[in-house]
């Protein structure tokens, strides 16, 4: 094993997921560690992987898009990529200023609602 490779439990540990997460993401192709027997060791290129899929999902990316996303690199390069990478990201902060908005105008109505009965709880002590 290389000194630059982390066992599974150590990949676990390192990125904070469960086993569940790290064999779902090799199951449906996210991840592909290095095998020796039943072992599996994740050199730099997962790593990366590994921190690009948990920074997708925290922006609301959906796996299949990051597996897509992802799998260009070997087909495309890194340019192709990129340019896809700016396409995904334009879209996914329409859709989270649309839901900020959202957000904004049900705080806003349920703030109302509640002010609204207190005041009558108030009126009726």
């Amino acid at each position: 094993m290389s000194e630059q490779e982390l066992s599974f439990k150590e990949m676990c540990a390192q990125f904070d997921v469960t086993p569940r997460t790290l064999r779902y993401y090799e199951y449906i192709e996210l991840l592909q560690p290095r095998r020796e027997g039943r072992s599996r060791f994740y050199g730099a290129r997962e790593c990366a992987r590994m921190t690009l899929i948990l920074r997708g999902r925290r922006f609301g990316f959906q796996l299949e898009e990051l597996r897509q996303w992802l799998l260009m690199y070997d087909q495309e390069g890194t340019k192709a990529q990129m340019e896809t990478w700016v396409e995904m990201a334009s879209r996914k902060m329409i859709e989270l200023q649309e839901q900020q908005e959202q957000l904004a105008l049900a705080l806003t109505e349920l703030t109302q609602l509640r002010d609204d009965v207190a005041r009558q709880l108030a009126a009726g002590s």
